[in-house]
């Protein structure tokens, strides 16, 4: 299978092509530069160069894929996760590609309930609030499409290898969380999704 990963320097998008590359995936790695990559070669590795906000460089780097990832991420401006989610949905639609598979983050529609104080009202209410809103307005806009999308949503991210440990899919009167996964644990929930239909069209909440 071939699959493009946007966001692909990021905290995410970068142990996605790392453990996709080990999975045996054919991987096209979307990124502004090549450099933060480092040392990361790969007879299956593709890096395609280009920005997300352009919608030329994204329908030219996803035609000939299977499946896209997007682990877009800017921190705290709020703004390329919108417009590349929007570029990746025009991309997809018009050549026909139909898995997407998306981090977004916990706090979203439901799972804003599984949150504790300080995350509803510090972290999302006001240092992370441009960045939150950014991915409210990206999960609308795939969820509006017919596209065999899955949402996932990650807690607070944290370094360390793939546990496999943490909770998934629970509703929003879960309660007892740590509220942090480790960006291992994400990056192989999402590559799980490829080989799986249960949460097409869904979204779903992970977290320790």
């Amino acid at each position: 299978m071939k699959i493009i990963v946007f966001g692909a320097n990021g905290a995410v998008g970068s142990e996605i092509v790392k453990q996709a590359l080990e999975l045996g995936y054919i991987v096209t790695a979307f990124v502004r530069s090549a450099e933060k990559l480092g040392a990361l070669h790969h007879k299956n590795l593709r890096i395609e160069l280009g920005d997300a906000a352009q919608k030329e460089d994204v329908e030219k780097a996803i035609n000939g894929h299977d499946a896209v990832l997007c682990a877009l991420g800017d921190g705290r401006k709020g703004i390329i996760r919108t417009t590349g989610t929007r570029n990746i949905i025009v991309a997809m639609e018009q050549l026909h590609v139909q898995r997407f598979i998306c981090q977004t983050t916990l706090g979203m529609g439901d799972s804003y309930h599984n949150l504790n104080a300080f995350w509803k009202y510090f972290m999302f209410g006001f240092f992370l609030k441009r960045a939150f809103e950014d991915h409210k307005q990206q999960e609308q806009l795939i969820a509006n499409t017919n596209l065999a999308y899955t949402l996932v949503r990650p807690s607070a991210l944290t370094d360390g290898g793939i546990t496999n440990q943490f909770k998934r899919g629970f509703g929003a009167d879960q309660k007892k969380l740590t509220l942090k996964i480790s960006k291992a644990d994400v990056a192989s929930f999402m590559l799980a999704q490829l080989q799986s239909k249960q949460y097409i069209q869904k979204s779903v909440s992970i977290s320790n």
